[in-house]
């Protein structure tokens, strides 16, 4: 089945790299992990057949050095590069990089991530297959009065984002126009400090939203299909916390229409692989395009759960170049499944990201449970690369 992949370098760690590895092995593919200084006993190191050291404590100084991961596989005779979601895996700049050395690089094409990876072009190619958009302005703006101007066009309630930003980290809702003068600033600032520019967009805030998501799977050969959809409206300060698949609220057809424009979503950027489109709903079951994440999403598991697919697996049988193997007429909702993620926080300072060891970690078990992690208990949740996600 598998005919160029003889070896996969994962970039990236923990229950990321762990959950690659697993289905890597399943069908004979060869990993390879990478580890910087604070992982030399992670489980993700251990458990690949080979893993190379690239040093660094930080970010910067190893996941997201590019020549260290190429040097990486140049050491490990790797041909293939994996990155899952975060650290580089949605940029076009490494995803090109990777071609030009010859290796396969799983994931779309670098000109897909680069038009998804920036919302305002998102939002210009999805309105030009007629996927609705959140009303707003499309285009980059830093001048605080015109933007109060837009604001007031679009209404009351609005929110403040950032067209490089993701993760739900760079938006903030403002609710009337007397706070407004200081959100923008402080959206500008945070922004800037982020991105290295201040400039923003602004749209309609939707009020008691659903955060929809779609699972998309697509070939080289121009065939889509969508694996169903998955609730994440469970969230605390933009970032999900319990996920549902499949959605248990949509009205008659409405599960039809969003497959439909996650679709044209995934054809605006001719994508390849496996992706995410994201959708915001109304109270009526109004969609509205939100962002495309140009990779397996961190929710993936209660859509392979429902669906009984591989996800990994059928990333790798695409980026061999075969053709999807998967349609609309094949696939079916098997059940339900709720993922609930286990943050690494303290609940006596507003459930801020915390780190420290973990003392006590008892790995749930029974039928119908999945666990999916990169800790073990004892190990040191470190603060080098953020929030943990479990």
């Amino acid at each position: 089945m598998i005919e160029k992949i003889t070896k996969i370098l994962i970039t990236n760690r923990d229950k990321v790299a762990v959950r690659i590895i697993r289905s890597a092995h399943e069908i004979d593919i060869s990993t390879v992990s990478i580890y910087s200084g604070v992982d030399t006993q992670s489980p993700h190191v251990l458990l690949a057949k080979e893993a190379v050291g690239i040093g660094g404590s930080t970010s910067a100084e190893s996941f997201l050095d590019i020549d260290k991961i190429i040097k990486a596989c140049s050491i490990s005779g790797a041909d293939t590069i994996h990155p899952r979601y975060g650290f580089l895996s949605e940029n076009a700049d490494f995803a090109e990089r990777c071609v030009s050395e010859g290796l396969i690089f799983i994931g779309p094409k670098a000109q897909s991530i680069h038009i998804m990876g920036d919302k305002l072009s998102a939002k210009k190619k999805v309105k030009e297959l007629g996927v609705p958009l959140v009303p707003g302005n499309d285009f980059a703006i830093s001048d605080v009065g015109k933007a109060i101007k837009i604001a007031e066009k679009i209404k009351y309630p609005v929110m403040i984002k950032t067209s490089a930003g993701g993760g739900g980290k760079e938006m903030r809702i403002v609710r009337d126009s007397n706070h407004f003068d200081k959100e923008m600033k402080i959206a500008m600032s945070e922004i800037k400090n982020a991105f290295g520019n201040d400039q923003v967009f602004l749209e309609k805030f939707i009020k008691t939203p659903k955060h929809i998501e779609v699972q998309i799977v697509s070939d080289y050969d121009g065939n889509y299909v969508t694996l169903f959809e998955c609730d994440c409206s469970i969230q605390r300060r933009n970032q999900k916390v319990i996920e549902e698949a499949p959605c248990t609220l949509f009205p008659p057809g409405k599960r039809e229409e969003i497959q439909d424009l996650a679709i044209k979503v995934a054809k605006s950027c001719e994508y390849t692989g496996v992706g995410t489109a994201e959708l915001i709903a109304d109270d009526q079951f109004n969609f509205y395009f939100f962002e495309m994440n140009t990779l397996l999403h961190f929710e993936h598991p209660v859509t392979e759960e429902i669906t009984g697919i591989d996800l990994v697996k059928e990333q790798i049988i695409i980026a061999n170049g075969k053709k999807l193997s998967l349609s609309k007429e094949t696939l079916s909702i098997l059940g339900r499944s709720i993922e609930i993620r286990i943050f690494a926080e303290d609940p006596t300072n507003n459930f801020l990201p915390d780190l420290g060891t973990l003392t006590t970690y008892k790995v749930p078990k029974g039928l119908g449970i999945r666990e999916d992690d990169g800790f073990e208990q004892g190990m040191n949740i470190p603060i080098q690369y953020g929030r943990i996600n479990h």
